[in-house]
């Protein structure tokens, strides 16, 4: 993977109209992003229909990138994921909530930003440990893999309400428990 400077500059090259510039941009991209549309769609047919339509919209959106905002590859993995998102509707696949949708991270932090994160990444695995079994199941399957309330209630074997609930909860101990640590 590029640099984040290297990506700006790359990003910059394609907002001027640069084919070479937009190559080598989707050859340093292309496996992050296929990975983020994978996950959401499960599907590799619908991964690589959202990714070609994500990376069009990065050509043609490229000018509105702000390195001031968001990290070059925060950016694309954003509109990727809106792109997967998009495309899971219309295929009728999943039904997302906006609201417990996962905010997209940067994948590079500075070498402090790292640190916290390793920080905080034990922190929550500690919290994650003290949820009941099924729970802790039930939230990597919804927030890590991608599965949705209605895959859930089928892995399961409950209604999607009781999911939703359950979920609901497993998350309001995990703050609280990241709130006392």
């Amino acid at each position: 993977m590029l640099t984040s400077a290297e990506l700006v500059w790359l990003l910059a090259g394609v907002a001027k109209g640069d084919h070479a510039a937009f190559e080598r941009l989707y050859r340093a991209t292309r496996a992050k992003l296929y990975g983020v549309v994978l996950r959401i769609l499960q599907r590799p047919d619908l991964a690589g229909e959202a990714l070609q339509d994500a990376y069009l919209r990065i050509w043609t959106k490229a000018a509105r990138f702000d390195p001031g905002r968001a990290s070059p590859i925060t950016w694309m993995v954003a509109i990727a994921r809106n792109r997967a998102i998009d495309v899971a509707r219309q295929a009728g696949e999943i039904v997302v909530d906006e609201a417990e949708a996962a905010e997209v991270a940067s994948d590079d932090p500075d070498p402090l930003g790292e640190s916290i994160a390793t920080e905080a990444l034990k922190r929550l695995l500690a919290c994650l440990g003290r949820l009941e079994a099924d729970r802790q199941r039930m939230v990597l399957l919804a927030y890590f893999s991608g599965v949705d309330r209605a895959g859930l209630a089928r892995e399961f074997d409950r209604p999607v309400n009781t999911i939703k609930t359950q979920l609901r909860r497993a998350l309001a101990d995990l703050r609280e428990c990241l709130g006392n640590e």
